[in-house]
């Protein structure tokens, strides 16, 4: 399951600050020793409409801004499945997890998560490039990416 380009379904999610838990897409970024640094795309829209693009990567270093848009028709795994609807990764969002806390708490395949697929790896990189280049990302995972 914890695999870089990994995208996980968890059913439901159970988020870090005590948000209420709700079915979640989980993209796996980079591992390193026992964390891993994930991406929780939304589909919430808060990019400005001047600026949005299809596909892709929007930085606004002026505003500390950073996004990569996922459009609805782009085949975004390597099985050539796509998100439902135009799905948004913020740089300021990537957090770590440890990789224990993910298997103590997400152990049953099929029931707690699944494996929606391998992100395709021309995304994979565009997306790295994205984050690695914003202002936006914190410096800790900057140094992981």
């Amino acid at each position: 399951m914890l695999r870089e380009r990994n995208i996980i379904y968890f059913t439901p999610f159970y988020f870090k600050n005590g948000s209420a838990p709700q079915n979640k897409f989980f993209v796996v970024l980079k591992i390193n020793d026992c964390i891993v640094l994930a991406s929780l795309p939304t589909s919430k829209d808060h990019v400005p409409v001047e600026h949005f693009i299809e596909d892709g990567c929007v930085e606004l270093a002026h505003a500390n801004f950073n996004c990569f848009i996922i459009s609805p028709q782009t085949k975004i795994t390597e099985c050539e499945k796509c998100f439902e609807v135009f799905t948004f990764i913020y740089g300021h969002l990537i957090d770590d997890f440890t990789i224990q806390e993910i298997k103590a708490q997400y152990q049953l395949e099929g029931i707690n998560y699944h494996v929606f697929g391998k992100m395709r790896e021309d995304i994979y990189k565009d997306l790295i490039s994205c984050l690695k280049n914003s202002n936006s990302v914190k410096i800790k995972y900057l140094k992981m990416l």
